[in-house]
């Protein structure tokens, strides 16, 4: 049996997504369910900092850009909001380079933008896993 990483926090964030998006539907911009997602979570007590600066490192170095991240969950989850109609491989790319970058192992793409329900990708960047 495979262990998921941070299951049961997981768990916890796309539940409170999913309570956003039932309640919200589809259709308004990103900041608008960011907003309802910060309720979401502050009322599940799931602890959280949003707009979170990063730091990136770049063959050991640390570079003056930073990553800004739509929200970390538990101080060891990244959540990336997108209101698109599906995500791509553009959003999953985006969000592994992020993990790799920040040294974060989970980070999960929340899109509330496709129509009928929230739609969510959980992901692991393996090589620091595994290190």
């Amino acid at each position: 049996m495979i262990d998921l990483i941070y299951k049961e926090e997981v768990f916890r964030i796309v539940g409170a997504a999913i309570e956003v998006h039932s309640t919200l539907g589809s259709g308004f911009l990103e900041p608008v369910y960011q907003e309802a997602f910060e309720i979401e979570l502050s009322q599940r007590k799931i602890p959280f900092e949003s707009q979170k600066k990063i730091k990136i490192a770049y063959k050991e170095v640390t570079l003056q850009k930073e990553y800004i991240a739509d929200i970390i969950c538990f101080d060891k989850i990244i959540i990336e909001l997108k209101t698109l109609d599906k995500i791509t491989q553009k959003e999953e790319s985006q969000l592994l380079n992020y993990l790799k970058a920040t040294g974060f192992l989970v980070g999960i793409v929340i899109n509330f933008g496709s129509h009928g329900k929230v739609e969510w990708k959980r992901f692991v960047y393996e090589s620091l896993k595994n290190s």
